[in-house]
């Protein structure tokens, strides 16, 4: 189990990668409060929105998940542990006042990245903000020039 990544996973890269398209920003593998052990993989600090991204086998997805036989008895424990931890640090987040997302690492990213942004936005009561590549500094010039005086 060691090989086993906390973070950086396949499934989270595509959705943190499909979440910035929709220019999202965000933090990465952060504390959840109140439980040092736990790590929440995508985090929306402002907007007040926990997303975690769980894997079939371990979190044992409707669709996919299954316990293995060898050992079946200890396996049935542990995921059982792993479904137990989940629902606790749900229930801790939402007490304190975010919103928790949970995607499973089927799921296609640009759906679940919809999905996030739409609670992102709901929660912030905006759009987020598309970079367009230049500074502020020079966008705000370009507003006040003259030349663009008649536009609005």
């Amino acid at each position: 189990m060691q090989r086993v990544r906390r973070r950086d996973t396949g499934p989270e890269l595509r959705l943190r990668s499909a979440l910035h398209r929709l220019g999202l920003r965000y933090r990465v593998d952060a504390k959840v409060p109140e439980l040092p052990r736990h790590r929440i993989d995508v985090l929306f600090r402002r907007a007040r929105v926990a997303v975690f991204v769980d894997g079939c086998f371990w979190h044992l997805c409707p669709e996919h998940g299954s316990v293995p036989k060898a050992n079946a008895g200890w396996w049935t424990r542990k995921l059982a542990g792993v479904r137990a931890r989940d629902a606790r640090t749900d229930a801790i987040l939402t007490q304190a006042g975010w919103e928790v997302v949970r995607v499973w690492e089927h799921e296609e990213p640009d759906v679940a990245a919809a999905r996030i942004a739409a609670v992102v936005t709901d929660r912030l009561g905006t759009q987020p903000r598309r970079c367009s590549g230049r500074s502020s500094s020079a966008v705000r010039e370009n507003e006040e020039s003259p030349a663009n005086a008649g536009l609005s």
